[in-house]
């Protein structure tokens, strides 16, 4: 069953739990998996469907930042809800000591030694870890071993 499938099914149940919080959340998530759907001009593969997302996932959480820093308490609860709906649909996530595995392995394979061989580290680490882990987390995975 793909993502859209379980979207559509999830939203359903949503509806009948009169759950308006994931319903919502439900909804945005299928639009955007169909708007990308349309500007591709093709089904999804799972990686597409992992970046989209991903990128929702994101948008949230740059959210919540703000929400936090405007002390905007009720906007905090209704993004934390809506975030935990999109991670509900994400891969399972690698943990810190993962992460740090795939760079140190990475940081070897590309010969990088300074906080000048970044880019490349990073370039390389990457497609590794795309929708496997967060990208702050990987950014100062690579930072710390490098620095």
């Amino acid at each position: 069953m793909g993502l859209l499938d379980s979207l559509q099914k999830d939203m359903v149940a949503a509806m009948k739990a009169k759950d308006k919080n994931r319903l919502k959340t439900v909804r945005m998530l299928k639009a955007a998996v169909q708007n990308e759907q349309i500007s591709v001009g093709h089904d999804l593969t799972p990686d597409e469907e992992v970046g989209v997302l991903s990128r929702e996932l994101k948008q949230r959480k740059d959210s919540l930042e703000e929400s936090k820093a405007a002390g905007r308490d009720d906007s905090v609860q209704e993004l934390e809800g809506e975030i935990a709906v999109v991670q509900g649909y994400m891969p399972a996530q690698l943990s810190a000591d993962d992460v740090k595995a795939v760079v140190e392995e990475t940081i070897k394979a590309v010969g990088a030694t300074s906080k000048a061989d970044f880019g490349k580290v990073m370039g390389a680490v990457m497609p590794k870890l795309k929708g496997k882990a967060d990208g702050k987390l990987i950014n100062a995975t690579v930072k710390e071993l490098l620095g």
